[in-house]
């Protein structure tokens, strides 16, 4: 029964997979270290009024049989052109961001090198080997293991901690002020739980998930896939929250922008609560989480770009998915000589983009599930409509204050 119950799982996970990394390991634990549980509203906020623009990923392409990015053509050429820019003026900051972080952790649990680009490399060239050989399913499978390993590693160390700690617990809640404040917030709420474009490569996951198991994915089923996965990332970010607030909060110490100086800073923040015997094993868990990210862009954004350039040109051309995953490595090791002291400020810029650019997404993404597009029984009901307009505000509203606050 369970393994069925994990096998009937799939692009959820994926979703959570590459959801659950640089947003959650840096950016929610950023968020406890600086200000404690003042942004549990943030964490909350984001995850409500993002929920509809996410879930119309899978919700479209399993009542449609196409992908999202299809659905954009139907709106109009145009609109598939903005997308295909904003995506390429994105992808590549999007990698390299969640590359150098992998190589950080990978540094510190393997010792061979702290060359980061060279550890960069490496795990690119290793992501792309595992595409090559196992294609969708690998992924698939991969990701249930990482996920469920994460889970119990992050619970447990929160709990000690929670146990642990003796101090009083402050819920207050904060609103930051002052442009370095805000901009963090919205670099928080860009990549929490995930950039907004993941619901394009969430349909394009559904569509190659009934490719591999032979069987169309039931619109229910879809969403209940994508449901655990979201919860999932939700409660993991509060972890993450909860864990900085609780280690490193009025703790003097602040998280350095050095990929390899920030990975062993983020390992001793477990193992300072779970022990040195735990080391390996947390290593290890914060490695594959941020591998499973990693793997997970490197898929999806090529797999986007393929798409959009066979739907562009109406036939299959040479820039097909290996065309994108090689020109997407290429391009990410040109970002990380140039950025690769400055972690923080790679990550800045890469969730910063994703939160401004994520109105575009929101807004198509409720015209077609809501249009003639979509068939009328599986179109949102009016509670998820009205949801729809709160995050179409939120998300603008947001934006605009930013913008103001420069």
């Amino acid at each position: 029964m369970k393994k069925s119950f994990l096998n009937s799982l799939g692009p959820g996970l994926l979703f959570a997979g590459a959801a659950i990394g640089v947003s959650h390991l840096v950016q929610s634990t950023k968020a406890g270290a600086e200000f404690g549980f003042g942004l549990l509203w943030a964490l909350l906020l984001v995850h409500i009024f993002k929920y509809p623009f996410f879930q119309f990923g899978p919700r479209y392409a399993s009542a449609t049989g196409e992908s999202l990015l299809d659905g954009y053509k139907k709106l109009g050429k145009p609109v598939l052109i903005a997308y295909y820019i904003i995506n390429f003026a994105t992808m590549f900051t999007i990698q390299a961001a969640v590359t150098i972080v992998t190589a950080g952790i990978a540094s510190q649990l393997f010792g061979i090198t702290n060359d980061l680009v060279l550890w960069s490399v490496t795990i690119i060239g290793v992501s792309v080997i595992i595409l090559v050989i196992g294609k969708y399913k690998l992924l698939d499978n991969l990701m249930k293991y990482i996920i469920i390993l994460l889970t119990i590693s992050t619970v447990i160390a929160v709990s000690v901690a929670l146990f642990d700690t003796k101090e009083s617990f402050d819920f207050t809640q904060i609103l930051p002020s002052g442009t370095i404040e805000i901009t963090f917030l919205i670099a928080f709420l860009g990549w929490m739980p995930a950039p907004l474009d993941i619901s394009v490569w969430h349909s394009l996951w559904t569509l190659e998930k009934d490719k591999s198991i032979h069987l169309k994915t039931k619109p229910n089923q879809a969403i209940f896939d994508f449901n655990i996965g979201y919860l999932g990332a939700l409660f993991l970010g509060v972890c993450f929250v909860v864990l900085g607030a609780l280690v490193m909060y009025n703790s003097g110490e602040t998280f350095s922008n050095n990929g390899g100086v920030f990975a062993s800073q983020l390992i001793n923040l477990y193992t300072k609560n779970l022990g040195s015997f735990f080391y390996i094993f947390i290593a290890i868990a914060a490695f594959t989480t941020m591998f499973s990210t990693t793997i997970t862009t490197l898929d999806a954004s090529p797999r986007a770009m393929a798409k959009t350039t066979e739907i562009l040109f109406n036939k299959k051309t040479k820039f097909n998915y290996w065309f994108w995953i090689l020109f997407l490595a290429f391009g990410t090791f040109i970002i990380l000589h140039f950025f690769l002291s400055n972690m923080g400020l790679l990550v800045k810029i890469a969730t910063v983009l994703s939160f401004l650019t994520a109105p575009f997404y929101a807004i198509l993404n409720y015209i077609l599930i809501t249009g003639k597009h979509t068939p009328k029984e599986h179109r949102p009901n009016t509670y998820l409509k009205i949801l729809s307009w709160l995050g179409i505000i939120f998300l603008i509203g947001f934006s605009i204050w930013f913008l103001m606050n420069l």
